[in-house]
């Protein structure tokens, strides 16, 4: 336990109390600091300045502490927002509620509380938790240095989501905030940074809007000629090599480019012998027009940091990701107007006369982003009953692109729509005549299936425009809550689940996307270890908690489970793989949701169900090791020790019934259950439902292993379907190989004896025996030897 700590001495009673708490936590884990430290990766002495009662500790010093300790983090994270609370009290007058707020010096004051209640979390962090676009770490530095006030319902609400203050709080403070303002503003955050409203009349074509130029601050623009502007005055970009420069910088969107990387940008393979005294001399000039901080220098590269709003190509990205979630929630309306106001931020030719292999490769980026995003406001245009209104867009857009099939298809559904039938045939017909004369293929099978469909005059082709927006229609965004309950006899596993939570609560920090992945024989409980460690980083994902059961179940139809679960409407989840996948991506953007994806099959079925967002987090299980599976953490979970078997054991069947007489026979239960979860569990079930059986009969059952798989069976609590499950995804190769080293007296072979077993090289016995250890069916015990399962070797036995 070390030494003995210090007595608490502070004025604030609630440290006293979040102290004493922890201090309680590590006494009834029974650990040192060190051993406590080493679950969480942090130092012992963060630990123990944490429970030390000299100041209030850190947000994430408390949160380690407690999942170090499995303790409760809900509790500690209320001990400590008390002990913040009580720092605050003592160090002067608190900030007024919002309630009390009625000046732009008290709005100040609140905000500040706030944050210092949050924990004073990083700027960058803030901007992370808002959300895309809604707080700039730039606006919440000025905010919280009382330069300014949040602009509007839709930044303060972002700064409070940001201070984790609960959404039913905001209405409160936008009160609040309108008092001091002195302004009657619609209290509802506006889905875009632009002011756009849609009208509530029929559906009808908009023309593309460009927003101004901000009049404060630096904005770029790159869907069109590379230009620069500072408080709303054009400046000049120079040569066209400097504006290479420029635009190289910006579409990498903060982040560093190195001179390397620029001078092949500029020049490609036949660069300039000056070229790097010339990046250096453009940077240079680029850096006198820009604000201080806007254009850096660091790692031998540059980079140009700006908000999103200053540049036209982030705000196009920022409005589709927009209009994509007013997709999913059915509000076609004001999605399609979302994507016109995006379409008009391009200025023709993207890049327009920009040089350079970079330029000329982004120049086609930026023109097929903006082809899929015409392509998909059509689609939404003709779902709304505009047919007529398209049909000469899509006719100049099939002439300009005449091998792009997607625009070639609704073209003929809008005129199908319009009820010119012929026209859409004749659509067809050229489109096919095309394809064969320039490529000799035939047009895919989403064109072929939509002639025949007009052949055979589908009636759902004919449907009516979809309305557009009503309060009926729309789908509101659901919080899935769907982890399984927790195991009440869960026992051990305290490395397995330290390292699983402390990979899932790095998620907390925004960095990147953690992807666990549990691998491990069936029955070794990877799904009790997922679902527990689950619940204990719960807190770290406010946006909810997805569990998707993988058995026999194909991507799409999880994609579409997962898409409902988030609240996504069954008639707007798209029929492909691919695009389904896309919405899923889209429905989690922005949010901070846990996914388990339990029994995965491969890498290839998990791929599909990985969101793209950072903040959260993928937790896996699978019987094979996913060593394919990128950016994995894997976490192999092999049978139980000793101790952790028997303790299992005695907390099913109850201390009573392995008394001092029995200890004996309960050691060789879990033994003959070759220490696997699965079969100790199906056997202390056993126990429990014959109260007149004692474990010594228990243990008599056991001795016959001829028979030992058939009595490892209570109800669905079964062992043999577990094995013969992983047996039936062998190949016949597999399948020879596993009976074959069955069959040795000696269950330890090394890869030399499997080899002599097998009658193979010695590659061909690693590659077979690595494959059966991925099936779980042959375990890895290092140095080049194998072993087979207890329970595998009894089950190989009885095969023919």
């Amino acid at each position: 336990m070390g030494r003995k700590e210090r007595p608490i001495a502070s004025s604030n009673r609630a440290l006293v109390r979040l102290v004493r708490w922890l201090r309680d936590q590590r006494s009834d884990s029974g650990c040192s600091y060190a051993e406590l430290a080493a679950r969480v990766d942090l130092h012992p002495t963060t630990l123990q300045r944490a429970a030390s009662g000299q100041s209030v500790p850190s947000e994430r010093s408390v949160r380690a502490y407690a999942i170090a300790c499995g303790a409760s983090v809900d509790t500690a994270m209320d001990l400590w927002r008390q002990a913040r609370r009580g720092r605050l009290r003592s160090a002067g007058p608190a900030a007024p509620s919002p309630q009390d707020i009625d000046g732009v010096e008290m709005l100040r004051a609140g905000l500040r509380e706030l944050y210092e209640l949050a924990g004073r979390p990083s700027v960058r962090v803030m901007e992370e938790r808002a959300g895309a676009g809604r707080l700039p770490h730039s606006t919440a530095h000025r905010i919280l240095l009382g330069r300014t006030v949040p602009r509007d319902a839709h930044q303060l609400t972002g700064f409070l989501t940001a201070c984790l203050v609960a959404s039913s709080e905001h209405p409160a403070w936008v009160a609040a905030w309108q008092r001091a303002r002195g302004k009657q503003q619609d209290t509802a955050p506006s889905p875009v940074p632009l002011q756009t409203r849609v009208s509530q009349g029929p559906a009808r074509l908009t023309a593309p809007v460009r927003p101004a130029v901000p009049a404060s601050g630096l904005y770029a623009a790159v869907l069109g000629p590379v230009r620069l502007w500072q408080e709303g005055e054009p400046l000049s970009t120079g040569s066209p090599q400097q504006r290479a420069l420029l635009a190289a910088l910006v579409l990498r969107e903060g982040r560093t480019a190195t001179a390397a990387e620029l001078i092949d940008a500029l020049w490609g393979d036949e660069p300039p012998s000056q070229a790097l005294a010339a990046v250096r001399t453009y940077a240079s000039r680029l850096r006198k027009m820009m604000e201080p901080g806007t254009l850096v220098s660091e790692s031998g590269g540059y980079a140009i940091r700006l908000p999103p709003q200053a540049c036209d190509m982030t705000m196009a990205a920022q409005l589709t990701r927009q209009a994509e979630q007013l997709r999913i929630q059915g509000d076609l309306e004001r999605a399609r107007t979302l994507l016109r106001h995006a379409l008009g931020l391009w200025e023709g030719e993207p890049l327009a006369g920009v040089p350079g292999p970079y330029a000329e490769t982004q120049r086609v980026r930026l023109e097929e982003w903006r082809l899929q995003l015409l392509e998909t406001r059509l689609d939404m245009d003709l779902a709304c009953g505009l047919h007529a209104d398209v049909v000469a867009e899509l006719i100049a857009l099939t002439s300009a692109h005449p091998l792009r099939e997607r625009l070639r298809e609704l073209l003929m559904l809008a005129l199908y729509r319009g009820g010119r039938q012929a026209e859409a045939l004749a659509v067809y017909a050229d489109v096919r005549r095309l394809l064969a004369d320039e490529l000799g293929v035939d047009p895919q099978e989403g064109l072929a299936r939509l002639q025949e469909r007009i052949l055979r005059a589908d009636p759902q082709l004919a449907v009516e425009a979809a309305s557009h927006t009503t309060d009926a229609q729309a789908v509101s965004f659901v919080r899935p809550a769907q982890l399984p309950p927790t195991v009440a006899d869960f026992v051990g596993r305290s490395d397995a689940l330290a390292e699983l939570t402390g990979a899932l609560a790095a998620a907390s920090a925004g960095e990147s996307l953690p992807v666990v992945a549990v691998c491990g024989p069936g029955g070794v409980g990877k799904t009790a270890l997922a679902v527990q460690a689950g619940h204990a980083v719960a807190q770290f994902f406010p946006d909810g908690h997805l569990y998707l059961d993988l058995r026999r179940t194909t991507p799409d139809a999880a994609l579409a489970a997962a898409l409902q679960a988030l609240g996504v409407a069954e008639t707007v989840i798209p029929a492909g793989l691919t695009e389904r996948s896309a919405l899923y991506r889209s429905a989690l953007h922005g949010r901070r949701v846990l996914v388990v994806l339990d029994h995965a099959e491969d890498a290839a079925q998990v791929q599909w169900l990985l969101p793209a967002a950072r903040g959260c987090a993928v937790l896996v299980t699978s019987r094979r090791r996913m060593i394919d599976l990128a950016g994995a953490q894997l976490v192999q979970l092999d049978v139980m020790s000793p101790a952790e078997a028997l303790q299992l054991f005695t907390r099913i069947v109850g201390h009573p019934r392995v008394g001092d007489g029995e200890h004996g026979s309960a050691r060789y239960v879990i033994s003959a259950c070759g220490f696997l979860p699965l079969a100790i569990r199906a056997a202390a079930c056993r126990l429990v439902a014959r109260q007149s059986w004692t474990v010594s009969d228990l243990a008599d059952k056991l001795a016959d292993e001829d028979g030992r798989l058939d009595e490892l069976r209570a109800g669905n609590v079964a062992v043999k379907p577990v094995i013969e499950d992983s047996y039936r995804g062998l190949s016949a190769e597999q399948a020879d190989s596993f009976r074959t080293l069955s069959s040795s007296a000696d269950s330890f072979l090394s890869l030399r004896q499997a080899a002599c077993l097998l009658g193979r090289s010695i590659a061909d016995a690693e590659r077979l025996s690595e494959g059966l250890v991925d099936a779980g069916l042959l375990t890895s015990i290092g140095g080049e030897a194998y072993q087979v399962p207890l329970l595998a070797w009894l089950y190989a036995r009885a095969l023919p």
